[in-house]
């Protein structure tokens, strides 16, 4: 039995939102992955693996997928965000990926707004998730939803209309998700078959009421250490990964942790937090090899 280690460059505080801090060069992020022992790595922000075969090849990893985040509830917009997903699908099954990992974008830069959809815009929203599955299957490639903070596929009540409205599996992405108010172990036993892909987080659960109340924004969260090593949050990271697991799970678990580096940050930091993430991890990991 093997489980599929993967990390993310937002780990290493590299971020599509404007001004969310220090990014660091790709070379020294996916160096730095490796010689912590991860297989693979998602791509990053759109442009920061121009070349992702070479480059992450270079470093002796494969490439798991992509994340991107689009508009899709806007009737004016769908077309291009159709577009956009097929394009990050050539992309991806170029470099040998096998997954886009999509979010329902508000169209706002960052995650601190979020309008509220009409019925009408929900409807415009599964029906573009049904077109960009189309584009990216016809690429060879899976497609996820991966509900986000400050996007249309956010809270409990979002994640259970979309996956009654729409076939498109789940990104269980475990600190996104508690942090809009559902619990990920719960979601994962109620949806077994509908988990496409994993991305392990752990989260301080006294900034995530704070941010689902409003009361603090999200970039500013992350910046107060919103997210911290797997074991040392309130997300019950076992329990997730026996779920999964037993419900016949076999795809990557993805070490992401979001990080925003300022320019004073102990640029050390995103390896020794993402290093102790793998120590919980595979003890986890042995738990469960031994049926412990």
């Amino acid at each position: 039995m093997k489980f599929k280690v993967a990390a993310a460059p937002i780990s290493w505080g590299v971020s599509e939102v404007p001004g969310w801090g220090r990014i660091l060069d790709p070379d020294q992020v996916l160096s730095e992955m490796a010689g912590l022992g991860v297989y693979a790595t998602e791509l990053g922000p759109p442009g920061y693996l121009p070349d992702p075969r070479t480059i992450v090849g270079r470093h002796g990893l494969e490439l798991v997928g992509g994340f991107l985040a689009v508009p899709l509830h806007d009737s004016a917009t769908a077309d291009d965000s159709v577009a956009q997903a097929a394009a990050a699908a050539r992309k991806i099954a170029r470099a040998g990926g096998e997954i886009v990992v999509l979010a329902a974008a508000t169209g706002l830069d960052g995650y601190d707004e979020r309008p509220a959809l009409d019925d009408a815009q929900w409807t415009v929203l599964i029906d573009t998730c049904r077109r960009v599955t189309e584009a990216v299957t016809a690429e060879g490639l899976r497609v996820a939803m991966h509900p986000h903070v400050g996007t249309h596929v956010e809270t409990e009540t979002e994640v259970e209309r979309f996956v009654a409205d729409s076939r498109m599996s789940l990104c269980l992405d475990t600190g996104h998700l508690l942090v809009g108010g559902t619990d990920p172990v719960a979601l994962a036993e109620r949806h077994p078959g509908r988990i496409g892909h994993l991305h392990l987080k752990d989260v301080r659960s006294d900034l995530a009421t704070a941010v689902r109340n409003g009361d603090v924004g999200f970039a500013d969260a992350v910046a107060r250490g919103l997210f911290v090593p797997l074991g040392d949050g309130d997300v019950d990271t076992e329990a997730v990964v026996r779920s999964v697991h037993g419900a016949g799970y076999r795809g990557w678990y993805v070490l992401e942790q979001d990080t925003a580096l300022g320019p004073d940050s102990a640029i050390g930091a995103p390896r020794r937090d993402t290093a102790r993430s793998l120590v919980h991890l595979d003890q986890v990991f042995s738990r469960i090899q031994e049926g412990r």
